[in-house]
């Protein structure tokens, strides 16, 4: 979108589209279009047209109240953090004492506005000029603009001296998508560990999959997951150097490594375990393992195992009825003994696909059940249950 385009939508005629637009139906959009456009310049309605589309997507991470009266880019909508994942993290800045930020690749401004929520002053800077402009007019219809200062400019050329603190989010997606390599972010992860270790306190947000090898040995490396989806990992600097955290929201439980040895493989209990994604993602699987008392099902699978049933925040729990050699014929026998209609199917480790499994299970039948495939001490299995208390 044109910078004026943009701006053309915070005058009143372009506010009065943005409202009109609020529920509007993206398959009846040339409709709509071609009856705006008698009415309005056909560049401003292009330009809400989109903004009402991107607001649309955007519900999902900023609830609908904010998603409606902030504004936003494509690339913007991909890249930005979600706002409760925002919100913690602007806690755990807040709870150290932080009360100025240079927030370096700000993007479309989610975590600035998290930021300022919680009392700390923000310096915002990207180098895209629209993109400043998205965030001084979120900022602005926050009610937060004496709090963001938005600067256009190359982050690797930014003072940040005078901060309490420097958090980076450099974009790891590029023309043809995701980038894996933390070499390639823009800026690279090794210019941001630069600009963190030159700050009394820093966080740097990177992709989940980040090899652990490649964390810095000063650093507090968090995994985070929200509703059960693993979202990003931080690096923290000035907190716990070479601690590994799995926080999962919104609830807030947090685990932090002890250490421990890989767990012993043991044989299948009465009780399936399938730990949260960011607890794997951080190498935690040990620590659930020793609080629940249990094994794993395989040494290389993250599955834990136990007899007794232990309420815990990092872990799914599944009631195990029958542990049986992966067969798909004895596994048609058995939904259709029981009248299975409904079954949730879990995988780890196997290499079947659980949808074309279930077009072959023909399920049918006023019940249900878990059914997972995975490994057990290295012989494919199917362990079959329910939700543990179900």
């Amino acid at each position: 979108m044109p910078a004026p385009n943009f701006t053309a939508l915070l005058t009143d005629e372009g506010q009065q589209l943005l409202d009109e637009l609020r529920h509007y139906d993206p398959s009846q959009e040339l409709a709509t279009a071609t009856r705006l456009r008698r009415e309005h310049p056909a560049e401003l309605v292009s330009a809400a047209l989109g903004q009402a589309r991107l607001r649309q997507r955007a519900v999902a991470k900023f609830g609908t109240e904010d998603a409606y009266r902030m504004y936003f880019t494509p690339h913007g909508v991909e890249q930005a953090t979600r706002a409760t994942v925002a919100a913690y993290r602007a806690r755990r800045f807040a709870a150290h004492g932080v009360r100025r930020v240079a927030d370096l690749c700000c993007g479309i401004g989610g975590d600035a506005i998290a930021l300022a929520r919680a009392g700390v002053s923000v310096l915002a800077v990207d180098r895209d000029p629209l993109t400043c402009e998205v965030v001084r007019a979120n900022a602005a219809a926050l009610g937060l603009s004496e709090l963001v200062e938005v600067r256009c400019a190359d982050v690797t050329e930014v003072d940040t001296s005078g901060y309490d603190a420097v958090f980076v989010d450099p974009a790891r997606r590029g023309g043809r998508g995701r980038i894996f390599d933390p070499e390639a972010y823009s800026p690279p992860l090794s210019w941001a560990v630069g600009a963190a270790r030159k700050a009394p306190f820093a966080a740097l947000k990177i992709a989940p999959g980040v090899p652990h090898e490649a964390v810095p040995e000063e650093a507090e490396a968090e995994w985070i997951s929200d509703g059960g989806d693993v979202k990003e990992a931080v690096l923290w600097f000035g907190t716990e150097p070479g601690a590994r955290r799995a926080t999962l929201l919104p609830g807030g439980a947090s685990l932090t490594g002890r250490g421990l040895p890989d767990p012993a493989v043991r044989p299948v209990g009465r009780y399936l375990y399938e730990p949260d994604g960011a607890v794997i993602r951080a190498h935690l699987v040990a620590e659930v393992a020793e609080e629940l008392g249990g094994g794993l099902v395989d040494e290389t699978i993250a599955y834990v195992t136990a007899d007794e049933l232990r309420a815990t925040p990092y872990a799914a729990a599944y009631e195990i009825t029958d542990v049986l050699p992966f067969n798909l014929k004895k596994l048609k026998a058995v939904v259709r003994e029981r009248g299975i209609g409904v079954a949730v199917i879990k995988k780890r480790g196997s290499a079947v696909e659980p949808e074309e499994l279930r077009k072959k299970l023909k399920l049918g039948g006023p019940n249900s059940c878990v059914i997972v495939l995975t490994r057990v001490a290295g012989a494919p299995a199917m362990l079959l249950g329910q939700p543990a208390g179900a």
